[in-house]
């Protein structure tokens, strides 16, 4: 019996995390689109990005502004891979054509999750202090 196997294209963890954006792209008959979005989730070297007016082709070459957590513009080059033409919540996927280190320090790294230290309440230090 033959087996099926998927091959996952992503490359490293994917996060949750919110970015605005902003998108200029030159459509086939010349015109220049200028779009402002989110980001859905950020990769490695790539997001899925929401942008509520228009979409750009599968295969075309997007110019993306992603302003990170810290304020910081970061402009880089992306070929869409795939769109989600969904009414409520249209989607484009993205990779980046470069820049990943420059990516990956500003956007990608400060997007993963942060686990917090457990707060101390006051009877947590008063036990410890009895143990000692």
């Amino acid at each position: 019996m033959p087996r099926q196997t998927e091959v996952e294209g992503r490359s490293g963890r994917r996060y949750l995390v919110t970015f605005e954006v902003r998108a200029e792209w030159d459509e086939p008959d010349g015109s220049h689109i200028l779009s402002e979005g989110t980001t859905e989730n950020v990769g490695p070297e790539g997001t899925l990005v929401h942008l509520p007016r228009r979409l750009p082709e599968v295969g075309s070459r997007v110019r993306l502004e992603v302003q990170g957590e810290d304020g910081k513009k970061l402009q880089v080059v992306a070929e869409v891979l795939r769109i989600e033409r969904n009414p409520g919540h249209p989607l484009a996927a993205l990779q980046l054509m470069g820049e990943t280190d420059e990516w990956r320090g500003l956007i990608w790294e400060p997007a993963a999750p942060r686990v917090a230290a457990p707060v101390t309440t006051e009877s947590d230090e008063e036990e410890e202090s009895e143990d000692d």
